[in-house]
């Protein structure tokens, strides 16, 4: 945040609004002094409005577009005076040209989500369907969570006993006995529980802003939404969905509140991440964000101007394009700084590593930038190596003895064992299975050999809810460890 001087004055009025040239470096809305600072930044746009709404209205308050000479390059910025944060909602709107061929899609009319929005209005019950024309506005949010003299202790990887769990599904049920039912809450009050357990460790199912009722459908007379948040809509914003009361302008203090318990109590949050895709889908979905200010970047484009689909959602994410990869580092670095989040779990990590026409590339900038990166230098990293377009990594993914791996070598065997496939289960005496568990973990630490790190480790599962021993395989020189970890779900 920079230092604002007492004497910042306005130098310009537009539509009533006293204004002047913002901090062109800090993307996203932030309250400073006397206003707020808004800025945004987009290659292919010719002009860009700000929208101003009261909570929940229809049509915005104020349209302020942003003057010729408050753009600097490709980034616009603002500094909009005597703006309460509780009052107003924003959004914005961009002109541009529009070729699908060559990847534009800018439309004067689409109302806008700032990508680096910090809270996403709308979205706090539910199971509620939001109008779709209304689009996604965000909120400026406050930072000023006392952390205390709270100290990052980080527990060495092959230490760790990790408990993944979904945060509305792991208290949902009233077996659970907590009062806040499928809140950050009601994950706080179920710390006791998971010391009894011996964890040290939560992987917390992707926790970003998602719409649940964006896809909603019936199947036989069954509502079908979308639980698991695997569709992002927006990188900086926590699900408000999660929060066990309204949290105007302060959101995400749950969330805070509830990792600070956590490491009080020893136990250490690692965020299951999706950068590989977004919730704005192909050329047939909506376009709420990315698309509107800068498709042509944001996402992996054929060159006829169809979306590539190797995350299987209809598009994927630009990741190793200087403007993307900027976004997401900055955003890890926010929620390290902001959540004091522990580590990451990268879904479709193999994504992270394609060119921007989908080649693998050896050494993926994103991922050695991430590697080397001085906020992120004690946070853990832990890829799932592979994706839907057929890239499978486990073994090779790329390291520089930063990233781990989740093994899909061991799941696969072990389910295939556990489940009885090819008659392993019921043919075979029990010390038989013991001998035979032991020589599919001994198997698999010889299946996994590293050009990159000494220290590159590979953590093994099951599926997404069986209790494992879990065998993290270092690279040459190193030794074995072991990895205990604890998920939640079904073996199907």
């Amino acid at each position: 945040m920079p230092v604002i001087s007492e004497q910042l004055k306005p130098i310009d009025t537009v539509n009533g609004f006293q204004i002047r040239p913002g901090f062109f470096r800090e993307f996203g809305a932030v309250a400073i002094p006397g206003g707020v600072n808004f800025t945004i930044h987009t290659h292919g746009a010719t002009s860009c409005e700000l929208l101003l709404f009261h909570r929940k209205a229809e049509e915005p308050y104020a349209v302020i577009p942003f003057p010729e000479s408050y753009r600097i390059g490709f980034c616009y910025s603002m500094i909009v005076f005597d703006l309460d944060i509780e009052e107003f909602e924003y959004a914005y709107r961009l002109d541009g040209p529009y070729d699908e061929k060559k990847g534009f899609r800018f439309d004067k009319n689409k109302i806008l989500l700032d990508p680096y929005a910090r809270a996403v209005t709308g979205q706090s019950q539910w199971g509620h369907v939001n109008n779709a024309q209304h689009g996604y506005r965000a909120r400026v949010v406050q930072s000023n969570f006392d952390w205390g003299d709270q100290r990052h202790h980080s527990i060495p990887m092959e230490d760790l006993i990790i408990y993944e769990l979904h945060v509305r599904g792991f208290t949902m049920d009233e077996s659970s006995g907590v009062k806040h039912h499928g809140t950050f809450e009601g994950l706080r009050e179920k710390i006791p529980y998971l010391k009894e357990l011996g964890v040290n460790a939560v992987e917390l199912m992707p926790i970003f802003e998602f719409d649940e009722m964006r896809d909603v459908r019936l199947i036989d007379e069954n509502e079908l939404i979308d639980f698991w948040g695997y569709n992002p809509v927006s990188f900086f914003a926590p699900n408000t969905s999660y929060c066990s009361s309204m949290e105007y302008n302060r959101e995400g203090l749950e969330l805070k509140t509830l990792i600070k318990d956590l490491h009080d109590n020893g136990i250490e949050v690692i965020l299951d991440v999706v950068f590989n895709h977004t919730a704005e889908g192909n050329e047939f979905g909506p376009c709420f964000s990315f698309k509107g200010f800068d498709n042509q970047i944001y996402y992996m484009l054929t060159p006829d101007g169809h979306y590539y689909n190797f995350s299987g959602c209809g598009n994927t994410l630009n990741c190793n394009h200087p403007v993307v990869r900027d976004m997401i580092l900055e955003c890890l670095r926010y929620w390290v700084i902001e959540y004091r989040v522990d580590g990451f779990r990268f879904d479709l990590a193999s994504i992270l590593g394609r060119n921007d026409d989908g080649t693998p590339l050896s050494q993926p900038p994103l991922l050695r930038s991430l590697a080397f990166d001085s906020i992120l230098g004690n946070v853990k990293l832990i890829a799932e190596a592979w994706d839907a377009g057929g890239l499978y990594q486990v073994g090779s993914f790329p390291s520089w003895k930063r990233w781990a791996e989740w093994n899909g070598r061991y799941r696969d065997d072990m389910r295939r064992f556990l489940k009885g496939d090819d008659f392993l289960a019921r043919l075979l005496p029990q010390e038989s299975q013991v001998l035979l568990i032991c020589t599919i973990l001994l198997t698999e630490v010889e299946m996994l050999p590293s050009t990159f790190s000494p220290v590159m480790m590979a953590s093994r599962f099951v599926t997404c809810t069986v209790i494992t021993r879990s065998i993290m395989k270092p690279t040459v020189g190193g030794t074995l460890t072991e990895l205990t970890t604890i998920t939640a779900g079904t073996v199907a």
